[in-house]
């Protein structure tokens, strides 16, 4: 059943999966209907599970689900087929981990893992680069800490200072 973001506990328990790629809008609001549907019928066990499902900023699909509900591996399966699907259907990667995205002047722009080094580096990315933390898993830490400065992100292993 479908709940708005509010609503949901803050233990409640978060996926997100980023594109490859930024969304054009008839695309975008096409994926925004199916998250929709899917958020509406998403069961385990049975039972309705109390979940929200959006589209961000045209790149970032974020489920969040009340896990006293005891949302199941096999519902968590069902979530990840439904992404999978969703990307074949529009040509979409949405499992692809290598991609950091952060904020520059207002645009969300990705780099390759193998050049995040380099680019601290070179100064293009900076100690206070607003950076998506994608690992985030509930959703009082989604509503804080899903953009911080990289200087307080996980992103900080890749540089060598």
């Amino acid at each position: 059943m479908r709940r708005d973001l509010i609503a949901l506990p803050d233990d409640s328990k978060v996926w997100i999966y980023q594109s490859a790629t930024t969304i054009e809008e008839s695309v975008a609001d096409k994926i925004k209907s199916d998250l929709y549907d899917f958020s509406m019928q998403w069961m385990s066990h049975g039972q309705s599970v109390d979940a929200y499902a959006q589209l961000f900023h045209k790149k970032f699909l974020v489920f969040v689900a009340d896990e006293s509900q005891h949302v199941s591996g096999c519902s968590i399966d069902s979530s990840v087929r439904f992404i999978q699907q969703l990307g074949q259907q529009n040509q979409l990667d949405f499992f692809d981990r290598l991609h950091f995205s952060y904020l520059e002047d207002d645009q969300i722009k990705q780099i390759h893992s193998s050049k995040f080094a380099d680019a601290y580096k070179s100064g293009e990315i900076t100690d206070e680069t607003l950076m998506f933390d994608n690992l985030v898993n509930i959703k009082s830490t989604f509503i804080d800490r899903w953009v911080v400065p990289l200087k307080d992100s996980w992103y900080t292993r890749y540089l060598v200072k």
